[in-house]
């Protein structure tokens, strides 16, 4: 009974906080709003005998990742920079309502979703080897592919940062060439 009332309220709070997250006008509390259910995603770990990916949930995503954010949004300074959060608005929704109904079709056709296998013992060795060993060798592939696709978004934070800063070479006058400096945004007081 516990268990139930424990997890309609994590989920309740989950969806509060992806709502939030998404509707919120102001980008600091849409990153406190993800923060909410990402901390309550790591209690529906928790209520499945999941402690390992409950504290990678907290260690990486509620930490990590929101920190992450935070910086973006530092360097992004909504107030001068310009941005259509609504440009797609009819395409996620459509998206929204397709991804809605597949939950709904496999929440009430549980048979298809068990039809491939077992799944992976987990306690027969404990819940860190099996992950481990399951990663590592029958998901391999996808492992890599999530290493590059975390890769390609680091290198997307990098370019989108040093978008419109390009440096300038500013000489100092009187100064030997090997003193010359690379300077950005620092100008060179002119004579008069």
């Amino acid at each position: 009974m516990i268990s139930q009332v424990l997890f309609f309220y994590f989920a309740g709070m989950i969806v509060l906080g992806a709502i939030g997250g998404v509707a919120s006008p102001h980008m600091i509390y849409s990153v406190l709003s993800l923060l909410v259910a990402f901390v309550h995603i790591a209690g529906i770990y928790i209520l499945l005998h999941a402690e390992f990916i409950a504290a990678i949930q907290i260690i990486i995503y509620a930490g990590a990742i929101l920190v992450l954010y935070l910086f973006v949004l530092m360097l992004f300074n909504p107030k001068t920079d310009r941005h259509d959060r609504h440009r797609q608005a009819g395409v996620g929704l459509f998206l929204g309502v397709v991804l809605l109904g597949l939950m709904f079709f496999a929440a009430y056709r549980p048979q298809m979703l068990t039809a491939g296998g077992e799944g992976i013992p987990l306690l027969k060795q404990g819940h860190i080897k099996t992950i481990g060993e399951a990663l590592f060798t029958d998901y391999i592939f996808a492992f890599e592919i999530a290493s590059l696709i975390l890769l390609v978004a680091m290198l997307g934070a990098i370019i989108l940062t040093l978008r419109g800063k390009r440096p300038e070479r500013a000489l100092i006058p009187g100064a030997p060439a090997s003193r010359n400096l690379l300077r950005a945004r620092t100008p060179i007081a002119q004579k008069s």
